[in-house]
């Protein structure tokens, strides 16, 4: 994972810099451009620094060294839910929100409370017994 969160280090700090240089620039006068390159930046940022918290969750991985084996990534990868609805209610409640900015902006309260529901019921999908709530 260290080479992941590099891979997207790299451009947030490249992108927080030009975010800055253009800041000066332009004298934070300019209201889409340095909002977009700093948003740029937060999102390299934010996805180099799951990786890291990954790396350090995990420990290190058959592909980070170069004497790995494929046989060692054998076994289960993690918890997945194959026969879940929730994926779609969570699809139709997107789905719906982007038709509210075609149709109108009062289709986005029950695109917002669909896809609110069927996040919240993807993601307790298993919280049962003990770890219910």
């Amino acid at each position: 994972m260290k080479t992941e969160s590099r891979i997207f280090f790299i451009p947030g700090a490249f992108f927080l810099l030009v975010a800055i240089v253009y800041g000066f620039l332009t004298h934070f006068q300019e209201l889409v451009g340095f909002p977009a390159i700093l948003l740029s930046a937060a999102f390299a940022l934010m996805i180099a620094f799951y990786f890291r918290m990954l790396e350090k969750r995990h420990g290190e991985r058959p592909e980070d060294r170069d004497e790995g084996m494929v046989s060692e990534q054998s076994g289960d990868q993690g918890l997945y839910a194959p026969w879940s609805w929730w994926p779609l209610v969570l699809a139709f409640g997107c789905a719906l929100a982007f038709v509210a900015m075609a149709v109108g902006w009062w289709v986005m309260v029950p695109a917002v409370i669909v896809a609110v529901i069927g996040l919240v019921g993807w993601v307790f999908e298993f919280s049962t017994g003990r770890f219910s709530h």
